[in-house]
């Protein structure tokens, strides 16, 4: 499915039943932002869009009302809700006690990760990082939500898992807008999923926070500049910029917020690499191919789901006054 008619790249589904499809299948538009904040929709217009009957597509849209993805509008069917920034910040400042919170019971030894899961994780995150430099914000959706699946899968519980992964799909719905407004997405979102890997499998539990904190650190700063937001509004970013495994006392007084400019996507030519040189930039028809290549090899398609040959631009048509 898609609303601009680039249908070539759609989110994989391998799920049990319609209701689950559909529901699938309309949460990866949200976070990608094809259906974006405000638009409106009836259950007769989704089981016309997927061909099915009238029961899973009611089912699939009340169970997104359940998660807090979609709002049920009293005669008028369900509408995509507009995540502020208060809202983010609260999804935010979850995931990141969460993480610490993690890090202080592997570093003490009271848990430790489940390290069987580790060459699925590489899998992943190889795929997470072509398709962060390839910047196709469709295909990045899901490589990235697939990634942090497997990494929430290490710490043993699956609540957790599952809470982390409900955050990360209201994060994506809150910064699709703006990402899809910059001209050329390729080297702008963070693509250091391997060295995750790396530092997890070696075992170097300080090391895997760091990056993790670098991560959420570098995602603050980025959509805290493209949302215009005041950075010194995020409570946490002590816990990003003084970590335990830097310093020896734990409850030192937080670092005190960075000054940090609006970001700039980088020139469409190339991208400078760490040890020098340039890399040639994946966005535009090399990053439209290189997504492609990633839907092949990932299978990603909606397949079971039949779909629209195409979907003009406002099909759900309706904003909110």
């Amino acid at each position: 499915m898609s609303l601009n008619g680039a249908d070539d790249i759609r989110p994989v589904i391998q799920r049990n039943s319609l209701r689950e499809q559909i529901a699938g299948a309309l949460r990866e538009e949200m976070m990608a932002g094809r259906l974006e904040a405000g638009r409106n929709f009836t259950v007769k217009e989704i089981a016309e869009l997927y061909g099915v009957s009238a029961t899973p597509a009611r089912e699939a849209l009340v169970d997104l009302g359940a998660q807090g993805l979609l709002r049920a509008e009293h005669h008028r069917g369900y509408t995509v809700p507009e995540l502020c920034w208060a809202d983010f910040l609260e999804i935010f400042e979850s995931r990141v006690l969460i993480t610490d919170s993690f890090h202080r019971q592997f570093a003490s030894g009271r848990a430790m990760p489940d390290l069987s899961r580790l060459p699925s994780l590489r899998r992943r995150a190889e795929a997470a990082q072509r398709a962060a430099r390839s910047g196709n914000l469709d295909v990045m959706v899901g490589c990235d939500r697939r990634f942090w699946q497997e990494v929430a899968a290490l710490l043993g519980n699956r609540r957790m898992a599952d809470y982390l992964d409900w955050l990360r799909v209201q994060s994506w719905m809150f910064a699709a807008r703006f990402l899809r407004e910059m001209p050329v997405l390729g080297g702008v979102c963070w693509d250091r999923q391997v060295e995750l890997v790396d530092a997890i499998g070696a075992g170097d539990v300080h090391g895997a926070h760091r990056i993790v904190c670098e991560y959420n650190l570098f995602t603050v700063e980025l959509l805290a500049g493209l949302a215009g937001a005041p950075l010194e509004s995020v409570t946490v970013l002590g816990l990003l910029t003084d970590r335990p495994g830097d310093r020896t006392d734990p409850v030192a007084a937080p670092a005190a917020p960075p000054h940090v400019e609006p970001p700039v996507a980088p020139p469409a030519a190339a991208v400078e690499e760490p040890g020098g040189g340039a890399r040639p930039r994946k966005g535009g028809a090399a990053g439209e191919e290189l997504g492609k290549e990633l839907g092949r090899e990932l299978g990603l398609g909606l397949g079971l789901v039949p779909q629209p040959r195409a979907v003009a631009h406002g099909r759900f048509g309706r904003r909110l006054p």
